[in-house]
Parts: C-alpha cells; sequence; structure tokens
C-alpha cells in the first residue's frame, strides 16, 4: 500500500493583518519615523514660532509691529530700544527685587520640601500616609480662595507692601513635597540603615546620605520653583504698591500705563526679551539634571 501524502495546512489571514503591499519592513519604518519627525517639526515651529517674534519686535520701530504683511526681520534695527526700557523704568531695581525673592523663595521650597519629603518617605510614624494625603489636597485649593485670607494674614503681620509677603507663603510646596518623597523612595533603604548603625541621627542620614542623591529632583523643584516666582504676577500685583518693590512682571506691566494714547510694544517686547533671559540661561544650565530628575522620579507609592 502506498502511504497517502500529507497536505500542508492552509491558513487564512486576516485582510487587516497582512503587510502592506509592495512595501517591505524599513519602508514602512522609514514611513512611520518620517511623519513622527515631521510631527515633532511643526510643533517645535509652533512653540519657536512667538519667542522668534518676541525678539523681532523687540528691534522694530512702533509703527513696524503693524505692518501688513507682517515681516519677522526688522527693516530697521532699532537696539536703542533696549537703552530705552533702562531709561523709562528703574528696570534694575526689578531686576533686583525679582532674583532677591526667586533666590529665597527657591532655597526655602528646596530646603522645607526635601524635609518633609525625607519625613514622608523614609521615617514612620502613625497617619503618616494619611497627613500626607491631606497636605496633598492642598494643591486643589485655587489661589482665589486663599488670596483674601492670606492677605488679611499678611496685613495682620504688617508684611504689606513688603517683600517678604512674597517670600514667605511661597516656601513652602506640597508639589515639592510630592515630588521630592517620590525621588526619595526610589533610594535604596540599605544606605539609611547603614548609616543609623554607625551611630548617625536621621537629620545626619538626611544631610549626608539622603539629600547628595536627590540632586536630579533638586534641580527640578529648584527651576520650576525658581520660574514660578519669577513669573508670578497677581500676589505680587495685590501686596505689593511702591515702585522700587515691584518685581519684574510688574514693571513689565507698567509699561502699558506710560503713555494715556498708545501702549509702546515695541518696548514690552524688549522688556519681554531682558526677562526671559535668566529663565532660559537657568535652564540650560541645569537640564542636564532636570530630565534625570523628570527620567528617574516615579510614581512609586
Amino acid at each position: 500500500m502506498k502511504a497517502e501524502a500529507v497536505q500542508p495546512e492552509r491558513i487564512s489571514v486576516p485582510a487587516g493583518t497582512r503587510p502592506i503591499s509592495g512595501l517591505g519592513r524599513s519602508t514602512q519604518t522609514f514611513i512611520i519615523d518620517a511623519v513622527v519627525w515631521a510631527g515633532l517639526l511643526v510643533g517645535s515651529i509652533i512653540f519657536i514660532l512667538p519667542f522668534f517674534w518676541m525678539v523681532s519686535s523687540s528691534f522694530k520701530e512702533f509703527g513696524g509691529l503693524f505692518n501688513f504683511p507682517p515681516t519677522f526681520i526688522p527693516s530697521t534695527w532699532q537696539w536703542t530700544n533696549y537703552l530705552e526700557i533702562w531709561r523709562r523704568l528703574p528696570f534694575h531695581l526689578f531686576f533686583r527685587n525679582s532674583f532677591f525673592v526667586s533666590s529665597l523663595e527657591t532655597a526655602g521650597v528646596l530646603f522645607t520640601s526635601s524635609l518633609a519629603g525625607y519625613a514622608f518617605a523614609r521615617l514612620r510614624f502613625r497617619h503618616r500616609d494619611t497627613i500626607f494625603l491631606i497636605y496633598l489636597s492642598t494643591m486643589m485649593v485655587p489661589f482665589a480662595v486663599r488670596m483674601i485670607p492670606l492677605f488679611v494674614l499678611m496685613r495682620t503681620f504688617q508684611w504689606v507692601d513688603q517683600l517678604q509677603a512674597l517670600i514667605v507663603p511661597g516656601m513652602f510646596s506640597a508639589w515639592g513635597t510630592f515630588l521630592m518623597r517620590q525621588f526619595m523612595l526610589t533610594i535604596p533603604r540599605e544606605l539609611e540603615d547603614a548609616g543609623l548603625i554607625d551611630g548617625a541621627s536621621f537629620f545626619q542620614i538626611y544631610y549626608r546620605i539622603i539629600l547628595p542623591l536627590t540632586g536630579p529632583a533638586l534641580a527640578t523643584l529648584g527651576i520650576f520653583t525658581f520660574m514660578d516666582s519669577w513669573n508670578a504676577f497677581l500676589w505680587p500685583l495685590i501686596i505689593i504698591s511702591s515702585l522700587d518693590k515691584k518685581t519684574i512682571s510688574l514693571g513689565m506691566a507698567a509699561f502699558r500705563g506710560m503713555t494715556a494714547m498708545r501702549t509702546p510694544w515695541h518696548l514690552v517686547m524688549a522688556a519681554s526679551v531682558v526677562s526671559v533671559l535668566p529663565i532660559m540661561v537657568l535652564f540650560l544650565v541645569g537640564q542636564k539634571y532636570y530630565v534625570r530628575g523628570i527620567v528617574t522620579t516615579g510614581l512609586k507609592g
């Protein structure tokens, strides 16, 4: 008897799972990469274009801002716009006040948030997680709700029209505590145990072991805090009235009330460029630590 030949079974593949006819895997990968890079390029242009327009407008005359069609390259470069903003308003005082307030507020946030984050991440005490959740819930209270009680408190302390009213309330951050806690949870507990065996106190462990390892998180928190304080407008507008105590954001707003007929937008653009420079320098210097902090800080509970 002859053995019957075994026919291979045919397996039907759904049409939706078949590869694109005529395109290899490398070609498909190239097309996907091209689409992704094109999207990133378009997004970059959308974000960079307003900044480029601001820089370009800062070198134009007032009338050149409203030409149609608009031009990105000034026909006449008005370098004197940058000298004019220093002549019309005491911008050196605005810069000094903003730098003073932002630096002290950032230092305070880094200190208090790292201490609180260490307590919530490494210490064990009753109702620790409940207290942490209650503290985090304060992030859901909008500033408009806290504004009037905070102003009344500042008036009780006689801090109205004083720079400490801008510094002290901003030294405590629930978001900063959350960020530091999440980063400290990623640090091996064996390092802390080794410190306890050597007789170190909790503060010594915090200062000598934990804090040096949280550099990326501290850099991330510092950049965000400094930027937020530097750009603050509503609270300084409420609490500060003296010209020599105004911050950079209030100084830029003062241009709008300088003339009754029109706002010198070319000078506003020049002032905006000058005010953005410290933030850009800070980010460029700390971007390595900032990216590392974002990557390594997870949502570990």
